[in-house]
């Protein structure tokens, strides 16, 4: 066993055995402050900072975006932006704290059902009807369902912009150099991936690149499931019912790939602890050649690979056929997420109408920035000043809360932002391939119980079994376990929201 290997194996066996210690709300609480102007509705809010930055004296409570809201809107608005390493364990927390804040902003539908189910969440109906204009017209009868419990709204859902994320890329100059031709079939791959991590594709001496790396909890593996016929955490139909890809045979064989790549070192041995910003620096630095990439990686880690090493050329490739033909990549969810106004909050149609400018009028100002200083129309084309985009990104925090589909708008957005990037053209490619979630309902009474430790116990147990500290048929007692702890129950429901919906 390498020594990389050997590190791995230690802090796996420690994350498995320590438990997550508690959090403190008052350590990150500023949801107290009052507004100023005693005459304007006030609200608090959580939203998820979704990793962007602020510009040099600016906050997410002082900065030009917000003051557009807040001026359009008539509401002001006191933001706090928890840690996004351990973001819904902190939402758990202020929701059980003594003074909740108004909006809740959270992607786990888990998280959204286990508090309907607590009715600590607040209809929303009435409020939609007169405040929500927008929110009616531009989110889709289908999110709505996602969001609605025995007829009750209990969020606004935030609407997903794109349908899938991954895409094969690879370093088309390593190819040439090691006489390969870019890859189809899995076995192909396989091949090209072996080279990657054997023959010095880099021309530096020394063994120093991965065939494949990929992420901690099995992130950036869907083309090489898909090429079994599964996706992590996805429905299928199977003789007239709803089956959960985490326990289908396909599944085993897909982790058997995988677990055969990591035996013959052509895995990154480090991939449990691959947070995304540690593979995008591998990519960036030359150590990876291959890769499921997010669509919008070419203006990524890819884009800063290619400044490193100015011969670096990147090429999307097909997905990858597997032994029975199957191919493809897992579909996003339309909920991007969900919106929540605790019981005890009594400003649910400020909230509304905060979220109905941000959906409405305001989308085109939060998704593309301030006209004439970050974007134009130019000959009837879109431009977009790179730096102000980049230096005014935070935007998308506010915009994401409430984000709806516009697919003009998305076109001319990412042409805008280069064609040289193949933004665009990723999504479309994307989007031709997909193995479709078949359960697309509202998140179970049973998912808000039993989901959290069910997605804690098939992340471990794939991640044992590829790295090799557990044996490949501890898959058949992960099902098991799996049933018995819930996922019977969870079944069952998805199979009745399936009768009752008559697909």
């Amino acid at each position: 066993m390498t020594e990389r290997k050997q590190f791995v194996h230690v802090v796996l066996t420690l994350i498995t055995c320590l438990t997550v210690s508690g959090c403190s709300y008052q350590e990150n609480g500023n949801l107290s402050t009052s507004s100023p102007n005693a005459q304007a509705p006030a609200i608090r809010i959580v939203a998820n900072s979704l990793g962007l930055n602020f510009p040099e004296g600016m906050d997410a409570n002082n900065n030009p975006y917000l003051a557009y809201i807040e001026k359009n809107t008539g509401v002001e608005v006191s933001v706090t932006l928890p840690p996004l390493n351990g973001y819904d364990e902190k939402l758990n927390v202020i929701m059980t704290s003594g003074d909740p804040p108004d909006l809740l902003n959270t992607s786990s539908p888990s998280w959204f059902i286990n508090f309907v189910n607590q009715k600590a969440l607040t209809p929303l109906n009435s409020y939609i009807e007169r405040y929500g204009p927008n929110l009616k017209a531009k989110i889709p009868k289908e999110a709505w369902d996602n969001v609605t419990v025995n007829g009750n709204i209990y969020a606004i859902p935030s609407l997903n912009e794109v349908k899938g994320t991954e895409i094969m890329y690879v370093r088309k100059d390593w190819l040439d150099k090691l006489g390969l031709e870019p890859p189809r079939t899995i076995e192909e791959y396989t091949a090209v991936m072996k080279a990657f991590a054997e023959r010095d594709p880099d021309g530096n001496g020394q063994k120093d690149t991965f065939g494949l790396s990929i992420l901690e909890r099995l992130g950036r593996t869907s083309p090489f499931l898909g090429a079994f016929g599964v996706q992590k955490n996805a429905w299928y139909e199977r003789e007239g019912k709803l089956v959960y890809a985490g326990i289908l045979p396909e599944m085993k064989e897909a982790l058997a790939y995988l677990r055969s790549l990591y035996e013959q070192n052509i895995l990154d041995p480090e991939f449990p602890l691959n947070k995304i910003d540690v593979l995008n620096e591998k990519v960036a630095l030359g150590k990876v050649g291959l890769f499921s990439a997010a669509w919008s990686d070419t203006r990524a880690s890819i884009a800063e690979n290619r400044k490193h090493d100015p011969q670096a050329v990147w090429i999307p490739l097909d997905f990858p056929i597997g032994p029975s033909g199957n191919r493809g990549v897992y579909s996003t969810s339309n909920v991007r997420s969900y919106n929540v106004v605790p019981v005890k909050s009594q400003n649910a149609e400020a909230v509304v109408k905060f979220l109905d400018f941000i959906a409405g009028p305001g989308q085109k100002t939060l998704k593309l920035g301030f006209e004439n200083k970050v974007w134009k129309q130019v000959n009837g084309k879109l431009t977009i000043q790179f730096d102000e985009h980049i230096k005014q990104a935070y935007r998308g925090i506010y915009g994401a809360l409430a984000d709806t589909v516009d697919p003009a708008m998305t076109r001319d957005r990412l042409e805008g932002l280069g064609e040289q990037y193949r933004l665009y053209d990723n999504l479309q490619r994307i989007e031709s391939h997909l193995q479709l979630n078949r359960f697309n309902g509202p998140p179970t009474p049973a998912m808000g119980k039993h989901q959290v430790k069910l997605s804690k116990l098939q992340e471990e147990t794939f991640t044992r079994i590829i790295a090799g500290m557990s044996p490949l048929d501890e898959f058949d007692a992960f099902v098991k376990r799996w049933k018995e702890a819930g996922g019977d129950e969870i079944s069952g429901e998805v199979n009745e929201w399936w009768r009752e919906s008559g697909k």
